[in-house]
């Protein structure tokens, strides 16, 4: 045998030893990466009152337990320009210890969807280690709910209503367009820097129509509905395995969008507007959160963050804690993330011309 060939031999057993070292300390619950001592960053492009804020909160001290050396997750709100700004900041970030993370939300993904010229972040670079699904509810105020003849909406034409609005081309769009397919006369008014923001509108009497993500409603809305100052619409509600909208599992006794429609008159649930409206609303909620590492986040890095929010899913009182915080959605890891990624972050060329068309018409904004 040849010094060359040996050598290699030797190069190679040492490579599969180190491999199959890696893989048992994994499997036995080790961590390619220790975190002990250090302060992971986990940054929201969101102000501190929304439902991101509300899902990376619940989160936090679950993976400051879960990651190994327990380090200390710290939430850092850093909104702006719709969420932009947050993600174009962590498009500039590259991978170091593995203490930075970042939260984007549908939000966050809808202006790159629709080519928004502030966006400077590629979500190809970066690295999802979880996915959470979620949904979304419309409410009003008592007076206006009362008009509503069952699930025909028709009634509530000839109200103005204003709304709290982070911008046409951020997740807004889904109850706008939905809003507008059922005849309604909403007013954004845009600017607010979170859906938190919005229900404060709302509960101050400055806005009289108001929807939040499932996490948002469960803990700000649901209190307002109790002492009978909030009442809800619909849901947008949530696909089953064949892609049909379904009644949302967190709101099963709560109409979805779908049947709101199809009984209020003019409003249609096939044709072009329909399947623009489907194809955003697949985009935006289904994986509506996800949690990054930045750009040459190395794999031990990703097994350790993978390997941790799977130890969360895993805990005994998970579905329980979850549950009343987050709502009844899939938290997906691993292949199931990077393919709800791959769902939120393309849509069908149809219905993204129909919405940059609808957004330019209706709202004079122009994307180019």
């Amino acid at each position: 045998m040849t010094e060359t060939n040996t050598t290699r031999r030797v190069a190679m057993s040492l490579v599969a030893a180190a491999a199959a070292t890696f893989a048992t300390n994994v499997s036995a619950g080790g961590h390619g990466i220790d975190l002990e001592g250090k302060t992971v960053e986990w940054v929201i492009p969101f102000s501190e009152t929304g439902g991101s804020a509300k899902w990376a909160n619940f989160y936090a001290p679950l993976l400051s337990e879960a990651l190994p050396g327990n380090p200390t997750v710290v939430v850092k709100f850093m909104p702006g320009a719709g969420s932009t700004k947050g993600a174009n900041w962590f498009q500039e970030q590259e991978y170091d210890d593995g203490t930075l993370i970042f939260g984007s939300s549908g939000s966050t993904q809808f202006p790159y969807l629709l080519g928004d010229p502030r966006v400077r972040y590629e979500y190809s670079d970066w690295n999802v280690v979880l996915a959470s699904g979620t949904g979304g509810v419309a409410y009003l105020p008592p007076d206006l709910a009362q008009k509503m003849d069952g699930l025909d909406a028709s009634a509530l034409r000839d109200t103005d209503f204003i709304y709290g609005s982070q911008g046409a081309t951020r997740l807004d769009l889904v109850p706008l367009l939905a809003w507008e397919m059922l005849g309604l006369n909403v007013e954004p008014v845009f600017g607010i820097k979170g859906r938190g923001d919005g229900r404060l509108m709302f509960e101050r009497g400055e806005a009289n129509i108001d929807y939040q993500t499932s996490s948002s409603f469960l803990k700000g809305v649901t209190p307002l509905v109790e002492a009978g100052t909030a009442v809800p619409m619909m849901s947008w509600g949530a696909l089953d395995a064949d892609g049909n909208i379904v009644r949302d599992p967190t709101f099963p006794d709560m109409p979805t969008f779908k049947e709101i429609c199809e009984a209020t008159e003019g409003c249609e649930t096939s044709g072009e507007q329909w399947d623009a409206w489907k194809a955003f609303f697949v985009a935006g909620f289904p994986a509506q959160k996800m949690v990054f590492l930045p750009a040459g986040a190395s794999n031990d890095a990703m097994v350790t963050y993978t390997k941790a929010f799977e130890d969360i899913k895993a805990r005994d009182d998970f579905a329980d804690i979850s549950a009343g915080r987050l709502g009844k959605y899939p938290q997906m890891t691993g292949a199931k993330a990077d393919g709800a990624l791959k769902s939120a972050t393309q849509v069908p060329d149809a219905a993204k011309e129909f919405v940059v068309n609808w957004l330019s018409e209706r709202y004079g904004v122009t994307l180019n």
